[in-house]
């Protein structure tokens, strides 16, 4: 796996390039602005991208902004953006930016080796990665906006939803919450027919399907 990071703050961005090449990951390059990540990613062609979503010089949104114009300029790009905070609407953006995979974690994250880890992979593979965090707060202002079909959803189907809309699999969601397979199976059906959608035996794509439900108006 190729990688490029992002970052503008050095010491983060030095901390999660050793983290990286301790896990055998090919970081190619760095940078600290969105002007540098196009750069880089036009120059080596990764296969991910590691961006800070607030970049200089106004600090808002231009990690976003130029991670979704470098998936434009190279189709298949996969992207985890690392934000300090929720911000919910920037998911929704990455999801429609197109193909490759789309991950959004708090920083915080960062310092969990192994969930942080499992991320990149995903993501780098095609998956999604998102903040539990920031997917609870997808379903909680989609539920604001208009909850007729979420509240058709029990208490338990809201929280696979959840689960599923990180990436997890339906035997991780069984793990998680300590049931049988067969019954997240139950879950999961009962969510796609009362959500209308059809379901899939591809994991990531049913997460960008549940996704692109919960950001629609």
């Amino acid at each position: 796996m190729r990688a490029v990071i992002v970052e503008d703050l050095a010491l983060l961005r030095e901390g999660i390039v050793a983290l990286l090449r301790e896990h055998d990951v090919d970081v190619v390059a760095q940078a600290e602005d969105a002007e540098g990540l196009l750069r880089i990613v036009a120059g080596h062609k990764p296969d991910l991208a590691v961006v800070d979503v607030r970049l200089p010089p106004t600090f808002t949104d231009e990690g976003l902004r130029a991670a979704i114009e470098a998936r434009r300029r190279q189709p298949g790009l996969g992207v985890l953006i690392l934000s300090q905070y929720v911000e919910p609407i920037y998911t929704a953006e990455l999801l429609e930016s197109g193909e490759g995979g789309v991950g959004y974690l708090l920083k915080e994250r960062v310092g969990e080796v192994r969930s942080f880890m499992d991320a990149v992979e995903r993501v780098a593979s095609g998956g999604t990665a998102l903040d539990r965090e920031v997917v609870s707060e997808l379903v909680r202002v989609r539920t604001g906006h208009n909850g007729d079909a979420l509240a058709a959803l029990t208490p338990r189907e809201r929280e696979v939803l959840e689960l599923m809309a990180e990436g997890r699999t339906n035997a991780a969601i069984a793990r998680h919450l300590v049931v049988t397979a067969g019954a997240v199976e139950k879950h999961v059906t009962n969510i796609f027919g009362k959500l209308d959608l059809s379901a899939t035996n591809d994991d990531h794509r049913r997460v960008l399907a549940v996704l692109t439900y919960l950001r629609s108006a």
